[in-house]
């Protein structure tokens, strides 16, 4: 009996887990060229769509990618044009350069409209 109730004490102080979500991002390629898209976890190690590889949007395309995400995570984007990584779009093809709007919280919607553009 004494193991069943440290057992279900320690269910009950364990830390509770990030519950799972889902996001989409709505993105618009507008520029000449294809570009490379990957979405960054701020608050995790994590990419998507992950392993070394990207999305790919050819000009002119638009896509919606839903991500699955934990609950309230800030997600970035970051692209560039396929070739050129010096040509860039929010946080950039390594999560390390500085944007002010290309950050979204995963919260069971949508992202508005992401229009790359030259």
């Amino acid at each position: 009996m004494f193991r069943v109730l440290v057992a279900a004490a320690l269910l009950v102080t364990a830390p509770l887990t990030a519950s799972a979500e889902q996001m989409t991002v709505v993105i618009a390629n507008s520029h000449t060229y294809a570009v490379q898209l990957e979405m960054y976890s701020q608050d995790r190690d994590h990419a998507w769509p992950g392993g070394n590889e990207a999305y790919i949007l050819d000009d002119g395309e638009t896509k919606n990618i839903t991500l699955e995400c934990e609950d309230q995570e800030n997600i970035c984007y970051g692209a560039w044009v396929s070739g050129d990584a010096t040509t860039y779009w929010g946080v950039g093809p390594n999560n390390d350069q500085e944007c002010s709007d290309c950050c979204y919280v995963c919260d069971g919607g949508s992202t508005e409209s992401i229009n790359l553009v030259e």
